[in-house]
């Protein structure tokens, strides 16, 4: 028997629409211990992020870039269908459910600086929706256009509610010009549903280049206006944890210096993926997980 579950976001359809957020950004009760500080939640709940200065320490920074360096240049890796490659280049741009793959990812999930943070803004117990290594070289890496994760989640993938948090993990240091994340302060609370109906099959371009869920020019321009725009910095080891609804993007790296980065999304078990809000079919599980098992 199916569940019916009401669509609080659409999107996908023929204009696009602005709504107010319909559900709360720290999903915790006021004073729920945990590794964020009592104003940090706070500035979290207010801005949409929380900028960590270091996550992982300097003697673990090169066990992780070891291991994206093993999988990137990994032939089976390059081979597999979780590896999305850069159209110019032909370079691997990310590698997808690096939890599953990797044990050293896996180890970096359940590691309670890490999962223990995103229980806290939850408020529950949590599952991995999507986990990947970004990788962004020097000399012409591509970035990402500005886009919601929530929107495409959520019309792709069938999170029913935004209780899901990410966290960008630096594994080179982030400039402010070899293509850091940007996001744009507060935008967390405005849902922007995009117009046009998604393709099938829609992810293998979006990977790459993104087109359906991709907001208007005049809305970005709106949005950067009333909101502003903050850019991300760090040193490796440094992390940004970000609300699921920021409108968020990063510019090509055309500088000498590589940006990689580890992804990780985390979903509540309480908002399992239901069937695509609007799209024809799922997306595969390896970008949006059917397995809800809690991380221990």
């Amino acid at each position: 028997m199916t569940t019916t579950v009401t669509d609080l976001y659409p999107s996908r359809g023929a204009t696009e629409v602005s709504i107010p957020r319909k559900d709360p950004v720290v999903w915790s009760a006021p004073g729920t211990p945990g590794p964020i500080a009592t104003g940090d939640l706070e500035a979290f709940e207010r801005d949409g992020f929380l900028a960590v200065d270091q996550i992982i320490g300097p003697d673990e920074v090169p066990v992780y870039q070891h291991e994206l360096e093993r999988l990137v240049t990994d032939p089976d890796i390059r081979a597999d269908e979780r590896s999305i490659i850069e159209p110019k280049s032909k370079e691997i741009r990310s590698v997808f459910e690096v939890h599953k793959i990797s044990e050293v990812f896996a180890n970096l999930v359940r590691d309670e600086r890490v999962v223990g943070r995103a229980r806290q803004i939850l408020g529950s117990d949590v599952y991995v929706h999507q986990s990947r290594i970004n990788v962004k070289p020097g000399f012409g890496a591509s970035g990402f256009y500005w886009h919601s994760d929530f929107e495409t989640w959520h019309a792709e993938d069938g999170l029913p509610n935004m209780r899901t948090v990410s966290v960008s993990i630096a594994l080179t240091e982030n400039y402010d010009t070899n293509g850091g994340l940007m996001i744009m302060p507060g935008s967390h609370r405005t849902f922007l549903g995009c117009a046009g109906a998604t393709p099938k099959d829609n992810y293998k371009q979006s990977l790459q280049m993104q087109d359906a869920g991709t907001p208007s020019d005049e809305a970005l321009t709106a949005m950067a206006s009333e909101y502003g725009i903050k850019l991300f910095t760090g040193k490796a080891g440094s992390a940004t944890w970000f609300d699921c609804n920021c409108m968020h993007g990063s510019g090509d790296n055309i500088t000498p210096f590589p940006r990689s980065n580890v992804f990780i999304v985390f979903n509540s078990v309480e908002n399992q993926a239901v069937e695509p809000f609007a799209a024809p079919i799922r997306r595969p599980e390896f970008i949006g997980a059917r397995d809800f098992t809690p991380v221990k």
